[in-house]
């Protein structure tokens, strides 16, 4: 059942389902929380409420939101954790691993750890080597381009094409949904928004994290050149002993969708020890 929660005269939708500790699922850009639906089963089967979010602008959340950072986001996660009750672990896909960086810093008494999916959490660099020898580097970076320059759906769609290397079984549906949504006025209009975003004011409250941190990454994701090297650097300016990276072979920029079994299995122990703690 689709909860909404108002903020600022806005909607956020969210669904909960579950028993036990708090987690909530935030999703990437031009997605929804139907992008979780192999992970939010799976989670509230191991003994946890689930909170599945529609980040602002997107899914069934309203569009027409003053802004759509990295900051504005994490706001909105801090106050669904606070309407539920915490404390919480955020898992954050893309743009919302940053905003999960955020929530985790700017609410430590709600946010007990952070789980941080092909995370954008620091600022970007132009990696011209890296468009010149990777191809599917290269290939996600085109389709993006056309995605901030002129709002394609078509290019987004391209996109995620590269993105899901190995597509679930139920993708046909799945990319039909997506782009139907897309299509809604104001939708295309919040993707290009959010890609526009800096990843800046995450990285800068990288340093005033005080919980347990996960990033996972996957090797083929088309977003950076070096997948691994780019959850090292997250690692590497959180405190120190607070990170740990994974790294899954094989999976692209969605691996909660195309390797769920594996997402599950690496934040298992992640969440039992953190929640507990907690």
């Amino acid at each position: 059942m689709t909860e909404y929660l108002d903020i600022a005269g806005n909607t956020l939708a969210y669904d909960v389902t579950g028993q036990g500790p708090l987690v909530v699922l935030a999703h990437g850009i031009g997605d929804s929380r139907h992008s979780y639906r192999f992970l939010a089963p799976a989670l509230a089967a191991q003994g946890y409420r689930v909170a599945n979010v529609d980040v602002r602008g997107c899914g069934d959340s309203s569009v027409g939101w003053d802004g759509y950072s990295r900051t504005d986001i994490a706001g909105d996660l801090v106050a669904v954790v606070r309407q539920l009750g915490g404390p919480a672990v955020i898992i954050g896909q893309s743009i919302s691993g940053g905003a999960a960086t955020i929530a985790a810093a700017t609410a430590p008494d709600l946010i007990a750890g952070v789980i941080e999916l092909a995370p954008f959490t620091r600022a970007q660099s132009f990696d011209l080597g890296g468009l010149v020898r990777v191809k599917r580097f290269r290939a996600g970076y085109t389709q993006m381009a056309q995605v901030m320059l002129r709002g394609r759906l078509e290019s987004w769609l391209k996109y995620l094409d590269v993105a899901l290397p190995v597509k679930p079984a139920d993708w046909d549906g799945e990319s039909a949904r997506i782009a139907a949504k897309l299509r809604e006025p104001g939708r295309m209009k919040v993707l290009q928004a959010m890609c526009k975003t800096s990843p800046a004011d995450a990285g800068a409250q990288l340093a005033n994290v005080t919980c347990p941190v996960l990033i996972i990454e996957g090797s083929a994701d088309p977003d950076w050149a070096d997948p691994r090297a780019e959850g090292e650097k997250i690692v590497a300016d959180l405190p120190r002993g607070l990170g740990e990276l994974a790294v899954v072979e094989g999976a692209g920029h969605y691996l909660h969708v195309q390797t769920p079994d594996q997402v599950v299995a690496l934040a298992q122990p992640f969440l039992a020890k953190t929640l507990t703690r907690a």
